[in-house]
């Protein structure tokens, strides 16, 4: 039985190497999307040609988004505890993750390979400033980190059962969680978390992202680079 809290074969890496995002399976292509959009004609193509790009730039044109639900993306993320929390709030996905319930093992925490200022005057927004990095403040984080992770094995040494030790940890705690999406809400996804706007660190994932689908939906790719967007 392989181990689930490693990445997949095919990964992007992200936050300097300690998170990533995996492609565990996808079911369906692009010709799943234009097969779907003319299903009303009983006829099912096989490859792709001219005809069927300009159906699918018509169709995300004019957000006719049916069709992309028939294509589906499962993926392994392995992230902070603070981004899962960001990502659950994309209630079209579906989840299961690993849980602290029932293992102990593998557990590790996030420490920023920078840190970043307060915009002044948004206070969604952060800002990266070259001369603001203090290393006593890095680690601070990693000494925290590492004396939760101690109270957390005390309690359970002392007989505390694991939901209740698990109180103690940060929101640095790193998870791993699976999670499954059709390509239209898949795209909402990247628009909202690759954007300026989303955090930085989220940012990372979704670009992660974009690199393990682009192979799989190319034309899709290319009509959101045609509009100026980096895949």
């Amino acid at each position: 039985m392989e181990h689930l809290n490693v990445p997949p074969e095919n990964h992007v890496k992200v936050l300097n190497g300690q998170g990533w995002v995996g492609l565990i399976d996808h079911l369906g292509t692009e010709t799943t999307i234009v097969n779907a959009a003319r299903v009303s004609f009983g006829k099912i193509k096989k490859e792709m040609d001219q005809r069927d790009i300009g159906l699918l730039e018509y169709l995300i044109d004019n957000r006719h988004t049916s069709p992309l639900e028939h294509l589906v993306f499962t993926f392994s993320i392995h992230c902070p505890l603070f981004i899962r929390g960001q990502w659950h709030r994309h209630r079209t996905w579906s989840y299961n993750e690993i849980s602290r319930r029932y293992t102990e093992i593998d557990m590790e925490f996030y420490t920023p390979a920078e840190l970043r200022r307060q915009s002044e005057n948004n206070r969604q927004a952060s800002f990266a400033d070259p001369d603001f990095n203090p290393a006593e403040l890095r680690e601070a984080i990693a000494e925290h980190n590492k004396r939760s992770f101690e109270l957390y094995e005390k309690l359970l040494a002392s007989g505390v059962c694991r939901e209740q030790a698990r109180g103690v940890l940060p929101q640095n705690m790193m998870v791993t969680f699976w999670g499954t999406v059709d390509l239209s809400n898949l795209l909402h996804f990247l628009e909202l978390r690759d954007s300026d706007h989303a955090q930085a660190e989220i940012q990372e994932y979704a670009r992660a992202i974009k690199k393990l689908i682009k192979p799989i939906i190319p034309h899709v790719a290319a009509y959101f680079e045609k509009k100026g967007q980096v895949w």
